[in-house]
């Protein structure tokens, strides 16, 4: 049996073992990719530290890991559309394809979604099969690197643009990856003011670099004041929730003007609350879900953001390591001394 090197959460707990596990045999429908790159997302650090959302939906034994990049190696005998020696990617959110959700256009918040690095085995691993409607062929401009990082940027992209922002103002509450890569996307499409509220310091000088107008250190300043004096007392026409922070919440709900627009990405650790009269009911306020990439309108809208270069994720990739030294990789991520961390099989 010819086995491959991958990074596995064999049981429950914290922590994680880099071993040899069987290669995959794609079915008739799937498609055998080998890893070139993969970049570590939050999710990934939330499965490795085994936290309650951990617990609670992931089962041992399982490869982890959703972002990657690599060339196709071997298609099953019903693949019509990729080919042995394609570059890829992939839309990580499996769908069924018969739920009401993805017969109305909706497939990427599929009833029955399967997630590769979740509910199936992922891409910390030399080799990765992969539904053939999941693949995505990825323009060869595009590094590695960076390509391994399209489907958290498809987050950002769909967060930022699920309404346009041309000529005008946004927050961005929450620095960590896909806040810097909305602040990009924001700057590219052409928004007037982009406000960076975080507290981590390495985080707001990447803000800056990825091009924020007004950095903010929470811990420092009053973001509600600093936005409204910035606005002419009106507040900011958009609002990047990235954060699933209380406070954070709180504060952007209070800066985002009446009748602005409100996209929630970040993940709370349990319920929140706000002043919903005042501020989404008498304020006219337009609030939107995000819930991975629109498949696959996103993922066309953000291959022309890299591949035109109206977007560089280069300044986000701050490490690189081979797949030993996940543990390393892992402790620069919890103690948020790192952005985004790229891996290499070999």
């Amino acid at each position: 049996m010819e086995t491959m090197k991958a990074i596995v959460k064999e049981t429950p707990g914290p922590g994680a073992k880099v071993k040899e596990v069987p290669l995959p045999e794609p079915g008739p429908g799937d498609v055998l990719i080998k890893v070139i790159n993969a970049s570590i997302c939050g999710t990934d650090v939330h499965i490795y530290t085994w936290d309650p959302w951990a617990a609670s939906r992931i089962k041992p034994p399982i490869i982890f890991g959703h972002e990657f990049v690599g060339e196709v190696v071997e298609v099953g005998k019903d693949v019509k559309s990729v080919k042995p020696g394609d570059y890829v990617s992939a839309e990580t959110h499996i769908a069924c394809g018969h739920c009401y959700m993805c017969r109305t256009g909706n497939s990427h918040i599929c009833l029955n979604v399967r997630i590769l690095g979740v509910d199936v085995n992922g891409a910390f691993a030399q080799y990765i099969s992969v539904p053939e409607a999941n693949v995505w062929k990825t323009d060869r401009s595009i590094p590695p690197e960076i390509a391994s990082m399209q489907e958290p940027f498809g987050n950002a992209v769909h967060a930022t643009l699920i309404e346009d922002v041309a000529g005008k103002t946004v927050s961005i509450f929450g620095c960590g990856p896909i806040g810097l890569m909305s602040i990009a996307v924001a700057r590219a499409s052409g928004a007037s003011r982009i406000f960076a509220v975080e507290p981590h310091r390495m985080r707001l000088e990447l803000a800056e670099k990825m091009g924020a107008t007004h950095l903010i250190d929470p811990e420092r300043d009053d973001p509600v004041q600093v936005i409204l004096d910035e606005t002419g007392g009106v507040g900011v026409d958009v609002f990047l929730e990235m954060s699933g922070n209380q406070k954070a919440i709180e504060q952007g709900m209070k800066s985002l003007r009446k009748g602005g627009r409100v996209s929630f990405l970040g993940i709370p650790g349990g319920p929140i609350t706000f002043d919903f009269a005042n501020d989404i009911v008498f304020k006219g306020a337009v609030m939107y879900g995000v819930n991975g990439r629109k498949m696959f309108d996103t993922w066309y809208r953000l291959t022309e953001l890299l591949r035109s270069e109206r977007v560089d994720l280069s300044p986000l990739v701050t490490h690189r390591f081979g797949f030993d030294d996940i543990h390393k990789a892992m402790d620069l991520l919890i103690k948020k001394e790192a952005c985004k961390i790229v891996l290499t099989p070999e």
